[in-house]
């Protein structure tokens, strides 16, 4: 999830944003997307909170002990963390179609698109496999960019530019997020996912995952070379700009130290054997925080409830339930049915891409 309201995360940023002034603000005016107390819960506190409860369901039953659902074999950790996955996916459709004047905006990319990616996999396995591939590292750049969005928010929450060090917070997040894979002992459940490609004959991708587990070495070290010659880089340039009226937002700070050690210690150590478990627990339940608070009243709109006698506990008793009921039912469906696994595919896909414009769009509509 990309939640830079002001401007499109991934776009090009106008102006010169690492010399941009701040722009005024008024004396009380909230440093929060929300508030303290929704912000604490959704935005700061998940990326710690994740750690710990990683923490202690490692080695456990819970993490550890396996049963048998509808004819497949989980762990409670594996099972439910495969349903929030897949339904914080999914979420998004409450974000690009329950919004009819966002979709009427961009009728091909909210619905043809998607018609004709499943199509397209349907007929090649080759784009199936290679669209597969594709939401792996999708994800990961994905995931960097939804913490640089939340910081971006944070900053002109401050009263800063919102060009201001704009492409060393993309850089740094990057770096936070990726860095950690590449370099860390997660990395090879990362790259392994090119060997899907034996299923249609190219067996040539072999040599990807070879290639990065031979040279992991060289990658960590380069990583931990030119990731601290950045951070001092990164350092000394917020410090220019705070000479120049910056101003320092405490909730960025802590979001990017908590959600960077987090990364770095599960990605890169892996220390509980609860690396998936922690990263996406925190990333799915900040966006769900996000989609929440930003289009509960399209959803009560959507649902007919708008008006009604306890409408937002419906509203969101719907959310969850709609998005739940779908990361189960992929849970526990047949991966070897083609059709299935194309329809989740899209649903990914379109997940990482639709975040990466939609808070641009609604920009232009404020």
């Amino acid at each position: 999830m990309h939640p830079a309201a002001p401007d499109s995360p991934e776009g090009p940023a106008p102006g010169s944003p690492e010399g941009s002034a701040p722009r005024p603000t008024h004396r009380g005016a909230s440093r929060y997307i929300v508030s303290p107390r929704y912000d604490l819960v959704f935005f700061l506190l998940p990326p710690a909170l994740a750690l710990f409860v990683g923490a202690a369901i490692s080695g456990t039953a819970f993490s550890e002990g396996e049963f048998e659902f509808l004819g497949d074999d989980f762990s409670w950790a594996s099972l439910l963390i495969g349903v929030f996955i897949h339904a914080h996916l999914v979420a998004v459709f409450f974000r690009s179609h329950g919004d009819p004047q966002i979709r009427r905006l961009y009728p091909a990319r909210f619905l043809a698109v998607p018609v004709v990616l499943y199509a397209v996999m349907l007929a090649s396995p080759w784009v199936l496999i290679s669209v597969s591939v594709l939401a792996t590292f999708w994800d990961v750049y994905h995931s960097g960019m939804q913490t640089f969005g939340f910081a971006r928010i944070y900053d002109m929450k401050a009263g800063n530019d919102r060009d201001a060090g704009r492409r060393l917070d993309q850089l740094l997040n990057q770096l936070l997020y990726a860095g950690p894979i590449l370099g860390g002992v997660t990395m090879i459940d990362h790259f392994e996912d090119f060997e899907e490609f034996e299923e249609v004959g190219a067996t040539m991708f072999n040599a990807v995952p070879a290639f990065m587990e031979g040279n992991q070495a060289w990658f960590t070290w380069s990583l931990v070379a030119l990731g601290t010659a950045f951070l001092g880089y990164y350092v000394l340039a917020y410090a220019r700009l705070q000479r120049q009226g910056y101003r320092v937002s405490m909730q960025k700070t802590w979001l990017l130290a908590s959600t960077g050690a987090c990364s770095i210690y599960t990605w890169g150590f892996n220390s509980f054997g609860e690396a998936f478990f922690i990263m996406n627990l925190f990333h799915a339940l900040q966006y769900f925080g996000i989609v929440w608070w930003s289009e509960k009243g399209n959803m009560a709109r959507l649902f007919r409830l708008q008006g009604r006698r306890l409408a937002q506990p419906m509203t969101l008793a719907l959310f969850v339930g709609l998005t739940a009921a779908y990361g189960l039912g992929v849970q526990v469906m047949d991966t070897s049915l083609t059709a299935l696994w194309a329809l989740t595919l899209v649903v990914s896909v379109m997940h990482f891409w639709y975040d990466g414009f939609i808070w641009s769009v609604r920009r232009q509509q404020v």
